[in-house]
């Protein structure tokens, strides 16, 4: 399935294919204050609709995790990694557009919030 997602304004946006089949809880100090749920998925199923130098990246503690997040407004609507293999992958299903109501709940990880 084709999600879509994007920040509050519109400046970042992407589209992910996969199939959401379940999300992790991360507990690190971000998302706990986001209350975010990942769901994350190899690097190439994320396309970015929007450029990608219209999304900032803010890295903390270990820097395993790229937050992206919209310079305009503020909003992380995925962030990137890598994988015990080292192979790509973003992560955030919240901000796609779905009907699934844990996804409703604007906050590729692809946090579900």
């Amino acid at each position: 399935m084709k999600y879509k997602g994007s920040c509050h304004c519109g400046k970042v946006a992407y589209e992910v294919e996969g199939e959401i089949k379940s999300a992790m809880a991360c507990n690190c100090s971000m998302c706990q204050r986001k209350g975010s749920l990942l769901w994350f998925v190899p690097r190439e199923q994320l396309k970015l609709l929007t450029p990608e130098e219209n999304a900032a990246t803010y890295l903390f503690n270990k820097h395993v995790i790229r937050h992206r997040f919209c310079t305009a407004c503020g909003i992380h609507p995925y962030g990137e990694g890598t994988d015990p293999k080292g192979n790509a992958v973003p992560s955030n299903p919240s901000t796609t557009d779905t009907t699934v109501a844990a996804m409703n709940r604007k906050t590729s990880c692809f946090p579900f919030s």
